[in-house]
C-alpha cells in the first residue's frame, strides 16, 4: 500500500520538479496572465453582454472556464494586482494603496515559477504599475524582464509616450518577447491592458464607432489586442499547451450609487469582475462556474494547474476543482473587499464589505445591507430593518479579517512628490495615514460625500489638459467642503498660476505647502507665484526647497537661478541655471538668462553659444536676438551684431531710425 501511495506521488508531482529526471516525461505549461484594467464584468459577451465588444475573449471563453461570479478585493489597480500576484489578501500583504513597497517575504506567482524555471516576463500599461515609479516597488521581483519605463508627462507630451502605453504597444512587446525568448523552457507572460481606465480615447477605427460611449471602445480595443496575442500564440503554436487566465482588476462605475470611476464604494460596478481560465489543452465545452470566488484565488489556481502546490502562505482557495468537466456546484464562497481610498484620499471612512449567501454587507459608519437576488441594484439597504442578518454578517467580516490580517509593516507608503506624479493618472492620494490592521478609523461616510470625490476628480482631469478655468470652480467646490485637502489647495493654487492670476495663488499654495510641507511641487508652484510677485526673496527660499527634493526639474532650477540673479546673487544663479541645462539643453529661458547673466559680466565668448541656441529655440523672440546682438559687439562681429538687431526691431515692430 505505502509503494503504492509513492508511485502515485512520483506520477503527480515528480513531473513538475525542473531538473529531475522525470521532468522530461511531462513539460510543464506555459502560462500567460492577462490583466484588463478597468473592466466591468457586464460589458464581457462572454458574461451575457449583447453589446459585441469582445469577440476575442468570447472566442477565449469557449474553451475556458469562466467565472460568472468573480470579485475583486480592492477596487485599485495597484492593490488589486499584488492581490492577484500573492494570492493573499489586502490585509495580509499592506498594499492597500499605492507606495506601500511588496513585501519579499509574500508569496509572489512571478518569482515562484521563475524558482521553478520558468522564464518571466512582464508587459505594462501604466505608470500605475511601473516598479521604477511611485506607485509598485517591488512588483519585477521573479520577473527577468519586465517592461515598464513610464515617466511623467512634459507639458505637451502625449500621455501615450509618458504615463501610459495603448494596449496593441504592449501587446507588440509581448509579441517580439515571445520570439526571441529561449526555446524549449516554459514561460510565465502576463500582459496588462490599461486603455479601459479613464480618461477614455480609444484610437481610430474605435474612436469614431464609439464616440457616444468612449469607455465601450476603449474596452473593444482591449479585446482588438488580446486577439492579436492570441493570434501570435497560435501561430507559434502556443496556444493549445498554455494556461491562460484574464481577469480585470476592478470595474467602474458610473454614477451609480453616486460614483464616478472607482475606489470609493464596493457595490458591484466596481468589485463584480470578468475572470476566465483556460488550461493546457482546453475544453471541448465552455464551462460556466457560477460559485462566487476572488481574485485572490487566481494565483493558487495557475500553480496547481502547472502542477505546483501553492504555498501555504496563499490565502486564496485554488478553483481547480471547480474547472473539473461534471463537477457539482462547489460551495459558495463568501468574497471580502475593502478601500482605504476614502481615508487616504480624503480622511473619510474607510469600506470593507462581505458577501456572504445572498447578501451584500458593508462596513461603515452607516452600515449597508442588501439582499442582491431581489435587489440586484443595492438600492435598498436593509440594515436598519433586518438587524439580525447584518449583526450575523459583521460579525463574520470581523472574524474573516482578523484571521486573514497580517502583522503591520513599519509606516511607509507614498510621498507628496509621489503622489504628484501620479496624478496624470486620475489617482488622489494625501497625506492621511491609518495606523494598526484592523482599525476602523472615524471619519465622514463616503455615501454623504460622494460628489466632492466626483468634483476633485474631474479637476484633476481638466489640469492634466491644462483646462485651468474649467478647474477652478470644481477645486473651490472641493475646498469648501474639505479645507484641509493638500492636494486641492495645491491645485487651485496651480491652476491660478497657470492663469497668470499670482495673487490669487499664494494663499492657496501657502496653505498647501503647511499640510504637504514635503511636496516639492508645491513648494515649486508657491515660489512660481512669488517670483511673478516680486517677493524674490520668498521665491529664492521657496524654491530652495523645492530644488531640495527635485533636483532634477529643469523647471525649479530655472526659476531658482532667476530669483539668485534678481537678489544680485550672480555666481549662484549661473549654477542653478547650467544644472538646469543639464537636464535639458533645450531650457529656451535658461539659456537665454545665462547667456545674458554671461554677457553682463564681459564673458561674450562664454555667453555666445547660450544665446545663439536661445534665438535658434525661439526666432520669434526679440530679446533673444538682442542679447546676442550685444554679444556680438562686444566679440567685434559688428555685421552678426546689425543683423541681430534689426531682426529685434522688426519683431518689435521699431522702423529703422
Amino acid at each position: 500500500m505505502l509503494l503504492r501511495r509513492l508511485f502515485a506521488y512520483v506520477l503527480i508531482y515528480v513531473p513538475f520538479v525542473m531538473g529531475s529526471s522525470v521532468a522530461s516525461l511531462a513539460a510543464p505549461s506555459n502560462v500567460i496572465l492577462i490583466t484588463l484594467d478597468t473592466t466591468r464584468a457586464d460589458r464581457m459577451g462572454f458574461l451575457g453582454s449583447k453589446r459585441g465588444l469582445t469577440p476575442n475573449l468570447d472566442a477565449l471563453a469557449r474553451q475556458s472556464a469562466v467565472f460568472s461570479r468573480a470579485y475583486s478585493q480592492v477596487p485599485l489597480t495597484t492593490p488589486s494586482h499584488a492581490t492577484i500576484l500573492t494570492g493573499t489578501y489586502p490585509q495580509f500583504n499592506h498594499l492597500q494603496d499605492m507606495g506601500n513597497p511588496l513585501a519579499k517575504d509574500l508569496p509572489y506567482l512571478p518569482d515562484i515559477l521563475r524558482q521553478r524555471g520558468y522564464h518571466t516576463a512582464a508587459f505594462v500599461g501604466s505608470q500605475i504599475l511601473d516598479p521604477g515609479s511611485a506607485a509598485a516597488p517591488g512588483f519585477d521581483r521573479g520577473f527577468e524582464v519586465y517592461d515598464a519605463g513610464f515617466h511623467s508627462r512634459a507639458p505637451g507630451e502625449d500621455r501615450y509616450q509618458s504615463v501610459e502605453r495603448r494596449a496593441t504597444v504592449v501587446v507588440a512587446h509581448a509579441i517580439e518577447w515571445l520570439g526571441r525568448r529561449q526555446r524549449g523552457t516554459p514561460f510565465f507572460l502576463w500582459v496588462h491592458l490599461y486603455d479601459p481606465h479613464d480618461p477614455y480615447d480609444p484610437p481610430a477605427p474605435f474612436k469614431a464607432k464609439y464616440r457616444a460611449t468612449p469607455y465601450e471602445g476603449e474596452i473593444a480595443y482591449a479585446d482588438f489586442a488580446v486577439g492579436k496575442l492570441l493570434a501570435a500564440l497560435h501561430a507559434r503554436g502556443l496556444y493549445d499547451s498554455s494556461v491562460i487566465a484574464v481577469a480585470a482588476d476592478h470595474g467602474e462605475a458610473f454614477g451609480e450609487h453616486g460614483e464616478q470611476t472607482h475606489g470609493l464604494f464596493l457595490y458591484d460596478e466596481t468589485i463584480h469582475v470578468p475572470l476566465l481560465v483556460k488550461l493546457a489543452g482546453g475544453t471541448s465545452a465552455p464551462l460556466v462556474i457560477d460559485t462566487r470566488v476572488g481574485l485572490v484565488d487566481l494565483a493558487p489556481t495557475i500553480l496547481q494547474a502547472v502542477g505546483i502546490a501553492p504555498p501555504a502562505t496563499m490565502q486564496g482557495a485554488s478553483l481547480m476543482e471547480l474547472m473539473k468537466p461534471g463537477s457539482s456546484l462547489g460551495a459558495d464562497r463568501p468574497a471580502y473587499a475593502e478601500t482605504d481610498y476614502p481615508f487616504r484620499a480624503f480622511g473619510w471612512s474607510p469600506l470593507q464589505a462581505w458577501r456572504a449567501g445572498k447578501y451584500l454587507y458593508v462596513r461603515a459608519p452607516e452600515r449597508e445591507l442588501y439582499d442582491q437576488m431581489a435587489d440586484p441594484g443595492a438600492l435598498r439597504n436593509l440594515a436598519g430593518k433586518s438587524t439580525a442578518v447584518a449583526e450575523t454578517l459583521a460579525s463574520q467580516l470581523e472574524h474573516f479579517h482578523r484571521k486573514t490580517s497580517g502583522a503591520a509593516p513599519g509606516e511607509s507608503g507614498i510621498t507628496p512628490d509621489q503622489a504628484e506624479k501620479l496624478q496624470a493618472l486620475g489617482y488622489i492620494t494625501t497625506q492621511f495615514r491609518k495606523s494598526g490592521v484592523s482599525d476602523m478609523p472615524a471619519g465622514p461616510d463616503p455615501k454623504g460625500k460622494v460628489r466632492i470625490s466626483n468634483l476633485l476628480h474631474e479637476a484633476l482631469l481638466a489640469m492634466e489638459d491644462d483646462r485651468y478655468k474649467e478647474a477652478v470652480p470644481q477645486l473651490q467646490e472641493v475646498l469648501k467642503d474639505q479645507p484641509s485637502v493638500g492636494l486641492a489647495n495645491l491645485e487651485l493654487g496651480r491652476a491660478y498660476n497657470g492663469l497668470g492670476n499670482y495673487p490669487e495663488a499664494l494663499p492657496w499654495l501657502r496653505k498647501a505647502v503647511e499640510l504637504m510641507p514635503e511636496s516639492g511641487r508645491g513648494h515649486y508652484e508657491l515660489g512660481v507665484a512669488l517670483a511673478e510677485t516680486d517677493d524674490w526673496a520668498g521665491a529664492a527660499a521657496q524654491l530652495e526647497i523645492a530644488v531640495a527634493h527635485a533636483p532634477d526639474s529643469d523647471d525649479m532650477q530655472f526659476y531658482l537661478g532667476m530669483a539668485y540673479d534678481e537678489l544680485g546673487r550672480n555666481a549662484e544663479a549661473a549654477t542653478a541655471l547650467q544644472h538646469a541645462l543639464q537636464i535639458n539643453p533645450n531650457h529656451y529661458r535658461a539659456n537665454l538668462l545665462l547667456g545674458r547673466i554671461l554677457g553682463m559680466q564681459n564673458r561674450p565668448t562664454d555667453a555666445l553659444p547660450y544665446l545663439e541656441r536661445a534665438v535658434k529655440l525661439q526666432p520669434k523672440s526679440p530679446d533673444a536676438h538682442k542679447f546676442l546682438g550685444n554679444v556680438y559687439t562686444e566679440l567685434g562681429q559688428d555685421e552678426n551684431a546689425r543683423r541681430e538687431q534689426m531682426e529685434a526691431n522688426r519683431l518689435q515692430g521699431i522702423s529703422k531710425p
